[in-house]
């Protein structure tokens, strides 16, 4: 049987940020898309240091929804 991956979605007060390849998982992309839309400005980041960071907040409003502590 053939396992199911589930995507849970962060909750931006637990996880402000998340990794580019995170984001492009939950933007249904593969993660060489993910890095192109981080270079094209698609996607926002955060430099910390040599890491891209994705604010959490800002892919669920790309997503349409709202942080699970805003409703």
């Amino acid at each position: 049987m053939a396992r199911v991956r589930t995507s849970r979605i962060p909750d931006p007060s637990i996880e402000p940020t998340i990794s580019v390849p995170r984001a492009a998982q939950l933007l249904g992309v593969s993660r060489t898309t993910g890095y192109k839309a981080v270079g094209l400005g698609d996607i926002p980041i955060i430099h910390v240091g040599n890491c891209l960071r994705v604010p959490t907040a800002e892919i669920l409003a790309m997503l349409g929804m709202a942080p699970q502590g805003a409703r």
